[in-house]
């Protein structure tokens, strides 16, 4: 077989982590046991299994790196931010997923790090914040927002001055940006969201570049998805390799209705912004009329979904100021949107179709 470094990204989803044994199965079988027969490769699911391999394998060569997958996004956020000492200094957006922003700002609410926030979009600020660090963490685009950072520029002040890195890359996924290349230590995935695509499964994974150097992270991210007991059931793994599969075309076709759909939107009287990063398949609106118009834009569609989450062959859209654990810079009638893999004329009539209601529907700016 061509060797994986060789192969085109949308190749490797579909052949990496494949058996290729005279008479083996064309899948990897669904290995379902918590232990192991003693002597052999494996002794226990909680450390290793055959069931995690060919999915760790496949997202390894996807990023050019090695892979740990964990039971969740959150979970593998978890064991990155174990990382850092007690008491050190973590880099971090002041607006990103809420999750990772509760995680870290509980945190150093009980001392256990010193968080400075700062905006990802200005490479002097992070620079400015980076001496004394322990951890940069990184999430471009930004969610909800959809600011891009200048990656490069930002992990090279990392890593001159010492700091490791985390790039969260559920947005763009492999497709798109490979963070290891920039110089990245450590690469984050909720794999809940596109690289297992179907919104079946609750998984994280984990990526640190094959040559780690003396900034070696994998051993400590093993240690801890061991001792954490944070490993993933052998069914989401399998599902979500499975899912991986159909990453680059799904890329392709949601990112391209993604396109079509923001230029439009942008023409929208009901829109007052468009925020899209230029490429994928996310982005979001501010919404005319606050938060009562956003909310009346997300009840009144048909097929998109009105759901959180993303990253799933459905469309899926929300306000996202609905949760009170989202940053205030999120201003509150703004709609994030999962572009999913539908006819894109079908998606703008439904969504074109909401929004009309809305510039006739009273609102607090619109008596």
């Amino acid at each position: 077989m061509t060797p994986p470094e060789a192969l085109a990204p949308s190749t490797s989803c579909v052949v990496t982590g494949r058996p290729h044994a005279p008479g083996s199965p064309v899948n990897p079988p669904l290995v379902l046991t918590s232990t192991f027969v003693h002597g052999g490769e494996h002794t226990y699911a909680r450390e290793t299994s055959p069931a995690f391999t060919p999915f760790e394998e496949a997202v390894g060569v996807l990023e050019g790196g090695r892979a740990l997958v964990f039971a969740s996004g959150m979970a593998a956020a978890a064991a990155v931010l174990a990382l850092v000492p007690h008491g050190g200094v973590v880099v971090a957006p002041r607006s990103a997923y809420m999750g990772v922003l509760t995680l870290l700002r509980e945190a150093a609410e009980t001392g256990r790090i010193t968080l400075r926030e700062v905006d990802l979009t200005d490479v002097t600020a992070v620079e400015s914040a980076l001496p004394g660090a322990e951890l940069l963490w990184v999430e471009s685009p930004g969610n909800p927002l959809m600011e891009v950072a200048d990656l490069p520029r930002l992990l090279a002040a990392a890593r001159a001055v010492g700091v490791r890195s985390v790039v969260d890359n559920t947005f763009p996924t492999p497709i798109l940006a490979r963070p290891l290349e920039w110089g990245a230590d450590v690469v984050l995935h909720s794999a809940t969201k596109y690289l297992s695509g179907h919104s079946d499964v609750v998984l994280g994974v984990l990526v640190t570049p094959e040559d780690e150097g003396g900034r070696g992270a994998y051993d400590s991210l093993f240690h801890h998805r061991h001792l954490h007991g944070a490993v993933p059931g052998p069914m989401e793994v399998w599902l979500a390799l499975r899912g991986l599969r159909t990453l680059a075309v799904r890329v392709d076709r949601a990112g391209a209705n993604a396109a079509t759909l923001a230029a439009r939107l942008a023409e929208h009287p009901a829109i007052e912004r468009v925020r899209y990063p230029g490429s994928g398949a996310m982005l979001a609106v501010d919404v005319r009329g606050g938060a009562t118009a956003a909310e009346h834009v997300c009840a009144a569609t048909t097929l998109w979904t009105h759901s959180t989450s993303l990253g799933g062959v459905e469309s899926q859209l929300e306000r996202r100021r609905r949760y009170p654990s989202e940053p205030d810079l999120v201003p509150e009638g703004l709609v994030r949107l999962s572009v999913g893999i539908e006819d894109v004329e079908d998606l703008w009539r439904d969504l074109a179709r909401a929004l009309d209601a809305v510039l006739s529907a009273p609102t607090p700016d619109r008596p």
